[in-house]
């Protein structure tokens, strides 16, 4: 049985809130046993170590396994039952953690791939097994497990790489000797240059000095390297919502899929820590659950997902469009769809880059809640996900104001959000605007508002809206007046979601007039594709 860190993971206050290391049924383990292949290991023995590129999803018949960190700690136990591995059995991501045998064990081993398709064909399993893998993730998290980053919070790059690694949900621990002792960290920054920082350690000891975004993503094992030139039937630029339900449908229908995004697969969506109100979903589901599940989707019916590689200009042509990338790359595609979404709007005010990072953030996630825990946190935003945020927060301990510009919250948030807000003690402030941070070396200690209220905050959060990711287009395809893609008879196109240039479509939040919806991204990006199916096929829309 699971003890140690994960015996109960409701003790993290609602942060992890399904068991680390729940039963396998009779049921459950007779189905793996026929998709896998039943083996027996002594004490000592090494299931898998820090550093792996893959290991088989492990059942446990019966006996015990420890799961250790680089340092051999031990983070818990799993028993006659129970079943190892996390989110990236799913990824490919490098390994952070190591198993070993602790009592003479039968196991069942199943295979990647062949574990891809069966959370396909069993959906109880599927739920089961998606939710305890980002459990888990989240639980590695919040011990320092996986990435270490070296660097000062001083330090942008570093910053920069936080915030990736964070979109990304790569597991990761930051060692900052500005604001902690740690005396190895000292010592390894003292010889550093600022140029080199960060400095990361990666599972499995290698070393990287202030790397790109591409360099840490294909040395832990989840980026795809692309050519320098691709041909597909089906480019999609963007990996949010819309995005990932076109590279779904367009790949379970037989276009050859390629989907490329610049940071991390999601979007916005994907940094949501529950979305309530998505159809199928009664209990809810995370942002980052929804979109594992929709890239396993993806992946299995062929589609290749590309990250992080940033479209920088689009040229269209009669037969085919050319999507040239940062990093000389280029994709020659037939069809195009543009999903792209929408950037993150940053207050308005001085001195905000100096905080952001430190004590100003646009997501909270578990290393963010368990930071802010019983201390005053503002959260501001008026839509869905501020709310989130904020009951999130508030659930680990935060004390929480949410402040929004609007006179009444209702005009922009759900209903079941402003019960919840109620439901946690979150003070809400109308009519409220900030004008001044006041702090030092990043960290916040108050905020002043329009009004000349002062209010005193150790931690910032921003759910502002979002602009538009369309700047790179240009004038190659027609924009509204705020940058949003036109499309269907606004555009003067044939289909309801193409552009103004034959075979160049969008879907999303990056389209005029679309509804800033989950779901309906989901269902714009699933509905384009008949889109690109007529224009390929020169049936009329």
């Amino acid at each position: 049985m699971a003890r140690l860190l994960w015996q109960n993971t409701e003790r993290y206050a609602g942060i992890v809130t399904v068991p680390a290391s729940p039963v396998l049924s009779g049921a459950q383990l007779a189905t793996l046993r026929e998709r896998g292949e039943e083996r027996s290991a002594a004490v000592g023995d090494i299931l898998f170590r820090v550093g792996d590129r893959s290991y088989p999803f492990i059942a446990i018949i019966e006996g015990e396994a420890a799961v250790q960190d680089g340092a051999e700690r031990e983070i818990v136990r799993h028993g006659t039952s129970n079943f190892l591995g996390e989110i990236n059995l799913l990824s490919g991501q490098t390994v952070a953690v190591t198993a070993v045998v602790t009592e003479p064990t039968r196991y069942i081993a199943v295979d990647r791939d062949e574990l891809r398709r069966l959370l396909f064909e069993d959906a109880a399993l599927s739920d089961l097994l998606l939710a305890t893998f980002m459990a888990r993730r989240e639980a590695l998290q919040l011990e320092g497990v996986g990435i270490e980053v070296v660097g000062p919070r001083s330090s942008e790059s570093t910053r920069q790489m936080i915030a990736y690694l964070q979109r990304n949900r790569l597991a990761y621990v930051w060692r900052d000797p500005e604001h902690s002792e740690d005396p190895e960290a000292a010592a390894l920054l003292a010889t550093l240059d600022v140029s080199e920082l960060p400095l990361l350690r990666l599972p499995g000891g290698e070393e990287l000095r202030n790397p790109s975004n591409g360099e840490v993503s294909r040395a832990v094992g989840v980026g795809l390297e692309l050519a320098p030139r691709e041909e597909v039937d089906l480019v999609v630029i963007g990996g949010g919502p819309a995005g990932l339900g076109a590279a779904v449908y367009g790949a379970s229908e037989g276009l050859d899929t390629l989907l490329v995004e610049g940071t991390a697969l999601g979007g916005q969506a994907g940094t949501s820590r529950r979305i309530e109100n998505y159809l199928g979903f009664p209990a809810g589901i995370s942002g980052s659950e929804l979109t594992s599940r929709a890239v396993t989707q993806a992946r299995k019916f062929s589609a290749r997902t590309a990250t992080p590689y940033r479209a920088i200009a689009l040229e269209p042509g009669s037969d085919r469009h050319i999507v040239r990338l940062e990093g000389e790359n280029e994709v020659s595609a037939r069809a195009v769809v543009l999903a792209t979404g929408a950037e993150y709007r940053r207050l308005p005010v001085d001195d905000l880059a100096d905080y952001e990072g430190v004590s100003v953030f646009y997501a909270a996630g578990p290393p963010e809640a368990q930071r802010c825990g019983a201390s005053r946190v503002g959260v501001i935003g008026g839509g869905n996900s501020a709310g989130q945020a904020a009951v999130w927060l508030a659930r680990g301990g935060a004390l929480v104001t949410l402040l929004h510009r609007r006179e009444n919250l209702s005009e922009t948030m759900s209903d079941y959000l402003l019960l919840e807000l109620e439901r946690y003690g979150v003070a809400v402030r109308d009519r409220s605007e900030v004008e001044t941070l006041h702090g030092s070396d990043g960290e916040l200690e108050a905020v002043t508002l329009r009004d000349g209220t002062r209010l005193a905050f150790s931690f910032l959060f921003l759910f502002l809206g979002a602009s538009p990711c369309t700047q790179w287009l240009d004038d190659v395809v027609a924009r509204d007046e705020h940058g949003f893609l036109l499309t269907g008879e606004e555009a003067g196109a044939d289909g309801l979601l193409e552009t103004s240039v034959p075979g160049i479509f969008a879907a999303g939040d990056v389209r005029s007039g679309s509804v800033k919806r989950c779901a309906t991204a989901v269902g714009e990006g699933a509905m384009v594709v008949r889109f690109v199916h007529q224009r390929l096929s020169g049936v009329p829309a």
